[in-house]
């Protein structure tokens, strides 16, 4: 740590940071000689990553596989609408860049994986995952894990959120618990809804990622007292915070190794879906073409209300959850096209009646109303 030297705009720059007297130049010292892996560079990784850019971490991994739509310039504030249609990763750069540029920053402009994760997560202090699917928390769980590495966790939706500090080790030398102590086992495929499905209010991603980016900054500097064993609980709508005390599992076997985790959250890849649970399709342009000719099918929306109120195909309302119940309204003499935003609730909707009621004449609009929108009728509004 002698070795850490400043320049004179450097410690100008820290300052506030250096007058804390629990803080003061060692805790600046540790900020930049710590490496920190974000994963995910949007709603949560944009103010982690500002923050820790602007804290002074010396070193920044970011893994992203996705590029800057404009759906995004809601809550990803680390990106501006020339950044729309470019990597995540290299938008982010530039930005955390022109930020701070006494930094490091390293991008893996790929999808984090069971055969790379090992690989990029070796070279990195902490790991703060700004996930939002499953498959990829448990797999950045159990890479930790492995690696020995603290994993700042956190997560939002709607109006929740959630943070903790994951598989850290206290100074007397015991383990904190990790994910698998608080969710040993993955919900049921398509009970919790992404934030692209179900939404997030904007300020949301700011306020738990501000949150996670502090406890980054208590773990690599060692003041304060991190979540360890606890998980924190933000409710924006009545603004009401709780913190509930997770306990390690003496059953949880030790994680050795990492698997397949789309398989093991029960979310199998399109080609498996495919294979298992045919669902036959019709393209935005043929269903276009269908309403050209006037021809004679159905048309029915699984979304909620709210999101009919956006933008509407003038299909009949059916919510995905009352599908079942009202399967009578389904018609079996002719074509039927099914649909939703994007077409993963109306693939379901699809599979649950056809298991249930035997339809065969059951059609999934691909992509849903956003691919009309971007492919079809480009005054509507995609959200």
């Amino acid at each position: 740590m002698d070795k850490i030297t400043f320049s004179q705009a450097e410690l100008e720059r820290y300052s506030r940071h250096l007058i804390i007297p629990e803080f003061n130049i060692e805790g600046q010292r540790k900020l930049k000689a710590a490496k920190v892996l974000v994963v995910g560079s949007g709603g949560l990784g944009s103010p982690l990553l500002l923050y820790l850019a602007a804290a002074g971490v010396g070193t920044l991994g970011i893994v992203d596989f996705d590029v800057v739509d404009e759906s995004n310039l809601q809550r990803q504030v680390l990106f501006g609408v020339e950044s729309v249609g470019q990597p995540k990763v290299e938008a982010a750069k530039k930005r955390i860049e022109s930020l701070n540029p006494h930094i490091q920053v390293n991008i893996y402009n790929t999808h984090l994986n069971s055969e790379n994760a090992l690989d990029i997560i070796k070279n990195y202090d902490v790991v703060a995952d700004g996930t939002d699917n499953f498959p990829t928390r448990y797999l950045v769980n159990d890479a930790c894990c492995i690696l020995g590495k603290t994993n700042v966790y956190a997560s939002i939706f709607r109006f929740d959120g959630q943070v903790s500090v994951f598989n850290y080790k206290k100074k007397n030398g015991e383990l904190g618990p990790n994910y698998r102590d608080l969710f040993p086992e993955p919900p049921p495929p398509g009970l919790v809804p992404s934030c692209a499905e179900g939404g997030v209010i904007g300020v949301l991603p700011g306020i738990v990622g501000s949150l996670q980016a502090n406890e980054v900054i208590k773990v690599i500097t060692g003041i304060g007292d991190p979540l360890v064993g606890r998980l924190f609980l933000f409710d924006a709508l009545r603004f009401e915070t709780r913190v509930l005390n997770i306990a390690k599992n003496p059953d949880l076997e030790p994680i050795t190794e990492l698997i397949d985790y789309v398989q093991f959250c029960g979310m199998p890849d399109e080609e498996a879906a495919a294979v298992e649970k045919p669902v036959k399709e019709i393209s935005v342009q043929d269903f276009q073409k269908l309403l050209d000719e006037k021809a004679d099918f159905q048309l029915i929306d699984v979304r909620e209300p709210h999101e009919y109120d956006i933008v509407a195909l003038d299909g009949e309302l059916i919510p995905l959850g009352d599908i079942l119940q009202n399967s009578n309204k389904v018609q079996k003499d002719k074509q039927v096209i099914i649909h939703c935003r994007s077409g993963a609730r109306s693939a379901t909707a699809i599979r649950e009646l056809e298991a249930n009621f035997g339809f065969d004449n059951l059609y999934n609009l691909k992509g849903g109303v956003k691919a009309y929108a971007e492919e079809i009728d480009t005054s509507l509004p995609v959200y």
